[in-house]
């Protein structure tokens, strides 16, 4: 489907699904070799995480285990698994997503890639995705801070005397939960977009944050339902394996635990895939809706240099793919 400039501005979700999905085909050894090593860590380590920290805190909540020296390793040993599991987490998420913007942002330039090309221009990014990233936990932080003492002021101020006023704080919890989830998912959509910001602009912290907030103007609607829809499958996908690989016990066997767990890693793996591609062509569309071209300029001189010789482009990039 060939789209002009002015009508890229009218993609709709599924548009911008169907695009996502065909871009590995552009390069399928390069999305290969990021997928497996890469974003298959990644999602191993998310989905493993609780297999491995459950029979930990088990042990810690069983009466029975009164030996201090025993509990005082079992605590020094869930809190440094946490701590490597977090580490470990941080970095292939950040790794990931300056693979896969980089590499969408070559195929949109008409440039081949390769796997080798992506890792020689990651540490070139690395530093501005990262210091996005602190940005972003900071208002994350403040944010659950002030969630947090909403509640608490709440729940001090709930009368559990009187039923009308039970219903009444009921309510009121119930909206305060909705808020959260508005301003969760929307937080959630900032921070993609400024991931990818960091990637393709020199830009990065707050300055990415603030030119994320200007692109997803007008936009906001959709990028709050493409982020909603992959939390929610996130969460299935999280609570599928809980209950059966992890809290399944002997109801389902040992082979079918593993078949299970195998299962819902490779599903997830795609998942993250696809959300990473789904970020990385959202950036075109918005900077599209916004009039704002995009040409090998910025990508030879943010990206390290690694397409090649310049030949400029005589317009934005066009998504001619679609």
């Amino acid at each position: 489907m060939d789209l002009a400039p002015e009508e890229l501005q009218f993609l709709t979700i599924s548009d911008v699904l169907r695009e996502s999905v065909a871009i590995p085909k552009r390069s399928p050894k390069t999305f290969y070799l990021i997928t497996l090593s890469l974003i298959f860590p990644l999602s191993f380590a998310i989905l493993a995480h609780s297999l491995f920290t459950h029979p930990l805190v088990a042990r810690l909540q069983d009466p029975a285990g009164d030996d201090p020296a025993r509990t005082r390793r079992e605590w020094a040993a869930l809190f440094a698994f946490q701590f490597g599991y977090l580490l470990f987490l941080f970095a292939f998420s950040l790794l990931s997503t300056a693979a896969v913007v980089f590499t969408v942002a070559s195929l949109y330039t008409a440039k081949p890639v390769s796997f080798a090309s992506t890792l020689a221009a990651i540490p070139k990014v690395f530093k501005r995705l990262f210091v996005t990233f602190l940005w972003v936990t900071l208002l994350m932080v403040v944010y659950n801070l002030v969630f947090a003492a909403f509640v608490v002021l709440l729940v001090i101020a709930i009368d559990t005397r009187s039923a009308a006023l039970g219903l009444f704080s009921l309510f009121v919890i119930f909206v305060i939960f909705l808020l959260f989830l508005v301003v969760h998912v929307y937080i959630t959509a900032l921070w993609h977009m400024a991931s990818v910001v960091s990637v393709l602009e020199p830009i990065l912290g707050f300055a990415a944050m603030k030119k994320s907030y200007e692109l997803l103007k007008g936009r906001t609607l959709m990028a709050a339902v493409l982020v909603f829809v992959y939390l929610v499958i996130c969460w299935l996908i999280n609570g599928v394996f809980a209950g059966v690989v992890v809290h399944g016990g002997d109801s389902h066997g040992v082979f079918g635990r593993i078949v299970v767990g195998g299962f819902l890693v490779g599903v997830l793996v795609i998942v993250n895939l696809v959300g990473l591609l789904v970020q990385s062509v959202f950036y075109y569309v918005c900077k599209s809706y916004h009039h704002q071209g995009i040409d090998k300029t910025a990508l030879h001189d943010h990206l390290g240099g690694y397409l090649g010789e310049y030949v400029p482009l005589k317009s934005s990039i066009q998504m001619e793919d679609i």
